[in-house]
């Protein structure tokens, strides 16, 4: 140890001067090495740090994720039609208030049922899109309470083994063509490619939906479960595009903005009731300038009333209510003929939106604090009108600058990725593009890329955005297609046997950290039909427990490579089989 006063040590000026540039060196290697990171991450579209599964190198190999063999038991033939989050049996622990024992309440952990879902007895592979839309196998779906107590309406009828769909309803007695093309009067845009995306709510066995696919508009049409209906089970069963949900205290799972068209036939929705809170859920999930279409109660009551079990003056109250609060909501009556009445969305209602600052305004609008975009279990985005369809499907949408690393290039680069990825599955998979597959998932998307490069199919594809990844659902929206935000940690909002393939990319390196690869497996097998089809693309340190799992599910599995023959991922390509209860009489 030197004394006090020993002379300090010089140091050497040519080192010193040396050790500035190098350590500016190492700063700007360090950045450059971070941006080459997010470029990666983002062409790849994962942007959470979880996302990211290490893989084998030469020096440390990782060994592949093992599981043991398991064989799932059979659930009791009172589960045929079971829906986890939505189970009519749960229903008596929640408060009816505003029906929200309808809404989605997934049961804990360990109430989860890891069983295999049966089909009902005398279940047969559905009858194929199109002749599907018009009819469907009775055993498929039996229940005849829609069959009894709409008889007179014509929504469906039994035919021997068959249920057929005539395409009636209770405010089109003349058909839903003819209700149809009375609304394309009024709607211009509902035939030039303007109006793409549409919302049924209350949608019966989805016959309006259906019409409107050869018109080319996409619709998602809504119901709750409910013990009787099996609403949207009928419209699966067709091959129309559904999901179980219900306007009440929780936002739907949809973003801001989304749909051009929301219909509503007399679905009974107390829309003026408890402050108007139904219609700010449709006032939010429109895009602006969209439309807003009501028939029944209580649109043209002076000549309707009579059949309404009300009187006029009541009629009249209810309707002069519902058009104040569509005006103070920045909607205008946009066109009304005999039932239908129209009304349209402010487009930019600049002005219309400040008055909804002023103190004492009602519906206020909300707070900057307030995401938009949330859904669920959450108690002023601006969107510009879109191209028309079909140009708006391969066009960067505006909000992709909304996604975290989103850009233009990574969205063209998503469209061309996707080509060549089902350009192989279609060699692989020969049903997909075909009659087989009427009703697909995309577990996983980003920007909806699987779902367009299959436009030209005869498929729908249900696009799903995590609820915990990136916000990208609004982009999926705006090119056209169908989507809903979920969280695989819980059962899909469907009825089981409803999907003719699941597609998944890389959703267990994404979610495995928070979901049990088991739960999210059976929940598969549950909303798959019967010799339904998953293609699996993940990580080989997933590979071997996934055709564990699969082999524990009945499935058939082979494992393929990927396009490019990348190592360290692979394909996985099962089909469930056909199977009937120990206890079925057939």
């Amino acid at each position: 140890m030197k004394g006090k006063d020993s002379k300090p040590e010089r140091k050497n000026p040519e080192r010193s001067s040396r050790m500035v540039p190098l350590t500016l060196m190492f700063i700007v290697l360090c950045g450059f090495s971070f941006y080459l990171g997010g470029i990666y991450y983002s062409e790849k579209g994962k942007f959470s740090p979880w996302n990211v599964v290490p893989e084998p190198s030469a020096k440390t190999a990782i060994a592949p994720l093992r599981m043991k063999a398991i064989a799932f038991p059979e659930c009791s033939k009172d589960y045929q039609d079971y829906t986890p989050c939505t189970d009519p049996k749960r229903w008596w622990s929640y408060g009816k208030h505003r029906l929200s024992h309808m809404e989605r309440h997934c049961p804990a952990r360990a109430q989860r049922k890891e069983c295999l879902v049966p089909p009902p007895d005398g279940y047969k592979i559905p009858i194929r899109w199109p002749k599907s839309r018009d009819e469907c196998w009775y055993r498929n779906v039996p229940y005849d309470w829609i069959n009894n107590e709409k008889s007179n309406q014509n929504w469906l009828r039994k035919v021997g083994e068959k249920f057929i769909f005539p395409g009636g309803g209770t405010m089109f007695p003349k058909g839903v063509s003819a209700y149809v093309d009375l609304m394309q009067d009024l709607i211009p845009g509902m035939k030039d490619g303007t109006i793409r995306t549409a919302i049924d709510s209350g949608c019966g066995v989805a016959s309006w939906g259906g019409d409107l696919l050869d018109r080319g508009i996409l619709t998602l049409s809504l119901a709750p479960r409910d013990n009787h209906e099996a609403q949207v089970q009928f419209a699966l069963e067709r091959g129309i595009p559904a999901i179980l949900g219900i306007i009440s205290t929780q936002r739907l799972p949809f973003p801001a903005n989304s749909f051009d068209l929301a219909h509503c036939s007399r679905c009974l929705i107390p829309w003026t009731e408890f402050g108007g809170l139904y219609l700010m859920e449709i006032h939010r999930i429109l895009r602006p300038g969209g439309f807003w279409v009501l028939s029944g109660p209580p649109v043209n009551y002076e000549n309707r009333w009579k059949g309404w079990n009300t009187t006029i003056e009541e009629q009249k109250s209810n309707c002069d209510g519902l058009k104040k609060l569509l005006t103070s909501m920045c909607f205008k009556l946009y066109n009304q003929k005999d039932d239908i009445a129209v009304w349209q969305k402010a487009s930019d209602g600049a002005a219309c939106y400040d008055q909804m600052k002023t103190p004492g305004f009602y519906p206020p609008q909300c707070d900057d604090g307030t995401d938009p975009d949330d859904a669920w279990y959450f108690k002023k985005l601006a969107v510009g009108a879109a191209p028309k369809w079909p140009q708006r499907l391969l066009l960067p949408p505006e909000r992709i600058s909304l996604v975290p690393g989103g850009h233009a290039g990574g969205f063209n680069h998503d469209n061309s990725k996707w080509k060549e990825r089902v350009k192989h599955y279609k060699a692989l998979l020969p049903a997909l593009g075909t009659e087989k597959v009427r009703n697909a998932m995309d577990m996983n998307t980003l920007y909806g890329g699987f779902a367009a490069a299959l436009i030209d199919s005869p498929l729908w594809v249900m696009n799903v955005v995590s609820s915990y990844g990136v916000r990208s659902l609004g982009t999926i929206f705006d090119r056209g297609l169908v989507g809903t935000y979920h969280d695989w940690c819980e059962a899909f909002s469907t009825y089981p046997r409803t999907y003719d393939l699941l597609h998944l990319d890389g959703l267990f390196a994404a979610e495995s950290h928070r979901c049990e690869m088991k739960l999210v497996m059976l929940e598969m097998d549950r909303i798959l039909r019967p010799g339904g089809y998953v293609v699996i693309r993940e990580s080989t340190y997933f590979l071997n427990a996934i055709s564990t799992l699969a082999n524990g599910l009945r499935w058939g599995c082979r494992t393929n490579d990927t396009e490019y023959f990348v190592e360290n991922e692979k394909l996985l390509i099962c089909q469930k089989k056909l199977w009937y209860s120990a206890d079925a009489t057939l």
